[in-house]
């Protein structure tokens, strides 16, 4: 079984989408159910997780409408305003459907390092364990140190980190502090880690060999079990054709078990996310 655990879902309008600026023109398109099922049916993929590109309640909206009539939607995560005394309203007005799994918010767009130690945010992120939701942590790399406090204080709440926290890739060897902090965090037994979005950090071109020694570094740390396989379809069109990220990954878990490849590529996120 293939699981995406990390794609977006879109219908452009350069109002509601004005990160994607005129230098991600790849972007500027729609790209809904249809183009979808097109991208499972040429990969064979059997499921994916649709994770929120806007902050808006609308969008959430819409998705988990969209996810009760698609299969291939295992699961939403959504945003909800974490720091606002509206959430209670909001969670209870959207926890209970059945495929909202978690929910993101953009930190790495907020100016203060250490925004997810903020005391509303970490209130609102406490509540979603009354729901059974997890949390998406979508950071840059600089912003671990504050990540691994905050994921330390919620050690009841399933913790996923996006893109292995958007480091910095301009070569073939990885920043020691980075590496130590990644580690760091991955001592944390609530959190997993999506192998996803690399290609798009790189600065260049890319290819596997400098791929590969951050997917040293993430199987060492969070190991087979807390680590999963996703695409952040369609940024990585920025850099990648779907299909040659999914082969780059295929030769990276080639030395990997039939057990643990079947962890990496479904069984994680299904345990991260409870999907069914």
């Amino acid at each position: 079984m293939l699981i995406d655990s990390h794609h977006h879902l879109w219908q452009y309008s350069k109002e509601q989408y004005p990160w994607i600026g005129p230098e991600m023109s790849v972007l500027a398109r729609d790209f809904w159910v249809e183009e979808l099922r097109s991208l499972a049916d040429e990969n064979r993929m059997d499921g994916f997780v649709t994770v929120q590109a806007r902050q808006s309640l609308a969008e959430t909206e819409v998705l988990l409408a969209l996810a009760e009539d698609e299969p291939l939607i295992k699961g939403v995560v959504g945003w909800l305003d974490l720091r606002s005394p509206e959430l209670p309203a909001q969670l209870d007005r959207f926890g209970s459907a059945a495929k909202l799994k978690g929910v993101r918010h953009v930190v790495q767009d907020e100016p203060e390092l250490d925004f997810i130690l903020g005391d509303a945010f970490q209130q609102g992120v406490g509540q979603l364990s009354q729901y059974d939701l997890a949390y998406d942590i979508l950071i840059f790399a600089k912003q671990l140190p504050a990540a691994t406090k905050f994921a330390a204080a919620h050690p009841n709440l399933r913790l996923i980190v996006d893109h292995i926290a958007k480091p910095t890739i301009d070569g073939p060897d990885v920043d020691p502090i980075y590496s130590r902090l990644m580690r760091e965090l991955a001592s944390l037994p609530n959190v997993t880690c999506k192998f996803s979005g690399v290609a798009t950090e790189v600065v260049g071109d890319w290819n596997i060999d400098l791929v590969r020694p951050y997917w040293d570094l993430m199987l060492d740390a969070f190991g087979p079990s807390r680590l999963m396989f996703g695409s952040d379809w369609p940024v990585c069109l920025l850099k990648t054709e779907y299909s040659r990220w999914l082969d780059v990954t295929r030769e990276l878990t080639a030395t990997l078990s039939e057990t643990e490849q079947r962890q990496f590529y479904s069984e994680t996120a299904q345990s991260a996310y409870k999907l069914q």
